[in-house]
């Protein structure tokens, strides 16, 4: 239950936001921030944004600053006010002073404070679970496309000390080295040497998403020998120290260390690169999330939602380290283990930098699929693609008959070519491909979700 004060202030936001919107100017885009927000009339904070540490340490503040200047505030600056919490002020025309402020202790502190109200966002590097969503059932469905925003992509590095050789590593090695099955560098071709365990702690979602794709995937467990860590920094600087120290971490927090290539099942072994990670084909990806209610009263709150999902705010994103959402074309390198159609596509046509996904035993396209489709059109509009230069082409899972795998990838393929067509989009060719070209392990769940996917190419 709320606190009576903490009533009173949403009660005073949603009052407040009521009267804005008579006032706001909104564009064509679907990502325009607020022309104009309300002033605090004390000294609390008009946002408080709880959770993820990867988030919360440097993206969260910037996205913050960026919303700010927007805003027209001068004077805009963040400091310290405990361990892994700061805040970002600055000062309007008139010299009032706006106060955001971040606590970034793990995404799973996020959904507490929801409830609690003692946050308006949660900053979260990993989905919300299904307990977490049922807790906050009063404030809505906290599943829907209004209450979960992606803000950027993000690729789980797993990193050595720069020394080693080791150079790749599957998924299934990663479980049996965390868990202490393998426990010396020697079992996996490297020199001889004890291997040192580093692992964010409980509350990170950076834990919890390695845990997901790597530990349960593999029925393994954590070592109690593995040395924990809150921050991101402390972690990646620790294994840089770390002759024999393996760690995971946020690909922006690398600094100093190696990071190796990563396969997962039948997929080859990826570099956590940009263009892997935006597409999330890279084994360990992860998208980062602002979660709120759904009706969030808190105007702040809804401007810098739609201020992430803007280009400027995507900019930010990867000025941060992170890997935008921006739609970009990439040329692919044709190689003899693909299918000759899409040997065909590589050679002739480019990719885009994005990968339409679908919601869990759902043909509908996820929340992002469908912020995707805003930037997809808009990349088609721009470089003049909407007339017979696409080609959609779907992937799947295995089934037991081939031919049924193909017919569900291209069904995935065409429940997009149906989205793009309401635009004015006229398609060149839609194709499935069945289960060829795997990006994930499908003795998973997850890695089966991750490989039903559309991609995109254009002419």
């Amino acid at each position: 239950m709320l606190r009576a004060s903490t009533r009173c202030d949403h009660e005073t936001w949603s009052r407040t936001a009521t009267f804005l919107l008579l006032g706001f100017v909104f564009y064509l885009s679907p990502w325009t921030a607020f022309a104009a927000l309300p002033l605090p009339t004390d000294d609390r904070p008009v946002l408080r944004i709880q959770g993820s540490n990867t988030i919360g340490a440097k993206l969260g503040p910037a996205l913050v600053k960026g919303l700010m200047q927007e805003q027209g505030l001068n004077d805009i600056r963040s400091s310290a006010t405990g361990e892994n919490e700061q805040t970002v002020t600055a000062l309007n025309g008139v010299g009032r002073k706006i106060t955001v402020s971040i606590a970034a202790h793990g995404s799973g502190t996020g959904f507490t404070a929801l409830g609690q109200g003692s946050a308006e966002l949660a900053a979260s590097s990993r989905p919300i679970k299904d307990s977490e969503s049922a807790s906050l059932a009063a404030l809505g469905n906290m599943k829907s496309r209004d209450a979960e925003q992606v803000i950027a992509i993000d690729g789980l590095a797993i990193i050595l000390h720069p020394s080693n050789s080791i150079g790749e590593l599957s998924t299934l090695q990663l479980a049996q080295i965390f868990s202490g099955e393998v426990s010396d560098w020697a079992q996996l071709g490297g020199r001889p040497g004890a291997i040192a365990l580093y692992a964010r702690d409980d509350n990170s979602g950076t834990f919890d998403t390695f845990k997901e794709l790597v530990l349960a995937a593999n029925g393994k467990q954590l070592s109690a020998k593995a040395k924990r860590f809150e921050s991101s920094e402390q972690l990646s600087d620790s294994v840089a120290r770390d002759a024999d120290g393996i760690g995971f971490i946020g690909l922006p927090y690398v600094r100093e260390a190696k990071a190796v290539a990563i396969a997962a099942g039948d997929s080859q072994a990826m570099a956590p690169s940009v263009t892997l990670i935006a597409t999330e084909d890279y084994p360990l990806s992860r998208r980062l999330f602002l979660y709120g209610p759904p009706k969030n009263a808190n105007p702040w709150a809804q401007a810098l939602l739609q201020f992430t999902q803007s280009p400027r705010g995507q900019a930010i994103v990867a000025q941060n380290g992170f890997i935008a959402q921006t739609v970009e074309a990439v040329k692919i390198t044709p190689s003899p283990d693909m299918p000759a159609t899409y040997q065909a596509l590589a050679r002739d046509a480019q990719r885009l930098s994005v990968n339409f996904r679908f919601e869990e035993g759902s043909a509908s396209l996820d929340n992002k699929a469908q912020q995707d489709l805003h930037r997809v059109l808009d990349y088609l509009r721009q470089h003049d693609k909407l007339q017979n230069k696409v080609v959609l082409v779907g992937f799947g899972d295995p089934k037991a008959d081939s031919a049924r795998a193909e017919l569900l990838s291209k069904l995935r393929a065409m429940a997009v070519r149906r989205e793009l067509v309401r635009q004015g989009v006229v398609l060149r060719e839609v194709t499935g491909l069945g289960d060829d070209l795997p990006v994930a392990d499908n003795g998973g769940d997850s890695g089966r979700i991750k490989n039903r996917r559309v991609e995109v190419w254009v002419y």
